[in-house]
């Protein structure tokens, strides 16, 4: 039997991992597959869903962070280190990143030369890496009890 440890940490990990997959491996390239909508349109609702995506996951990194910080008081545990790696990707991706391809983006929507770029790689590879860690992190909130 398991118990947890932190019922919001659990509940804020785990959806920010439904919505990274939801967003990032599902929306962010099937509505391109919709009809009628074009490559400027697909960009146009992605720069908005991702900016927005964004928002929430620092909504769900805070939630964590203050109830790691509440638990902290109990004493320090080593699977706290493995939130560090979610919290710096997803600020990586917060300053440098989202603005990056955001700005790219508009070059497309504003039919400008768009000169070649692997950021869009590097955002995938980060979301997966970050999932990766939630997940890992996730799975640490769960105490095994014997009965």
């Amino acid at each position: 039997m398991s118990i947890v440890k932190s019922p919001i940490t659990v509940m804020a990990t785990f959806l920010w991992i439904g919505f990274v997959c939801a967003i990032s491996f599902l929306e962010a390239w099937l509505k391109f597959q919709a009809p009628g909508i074009t490559l400027s349109l697909g960009l146009g609702i992605g720069r908005l869903v991702f900016n927005m995506l964004n928002k929430v996951e620092w909504v769900f990194a805070i939630a964590i962070f203050i109830n790691l910080i509440i638990q902290a008081k109990k004493g320090f545990k080593l699977p706290y280190l493995v939130f560090i790696i979610p919290l710096v990707l997803l600020a990586i991706q917060s300053i440098w990143l989202l603005p990056a391809l955001d700005a790219r983006a508009e070059l497309y929507i504003q039919n400008q030369p768009v000169p070649p770029s692997n950021n869009h790689f590097y955002y995938v590879g980060m979301e997966a890496l970050k999932v990766i860690s939630l997940v890992v992190f996730g799975i640490s909130q769960f105490k095994k009890q014997t009965i």
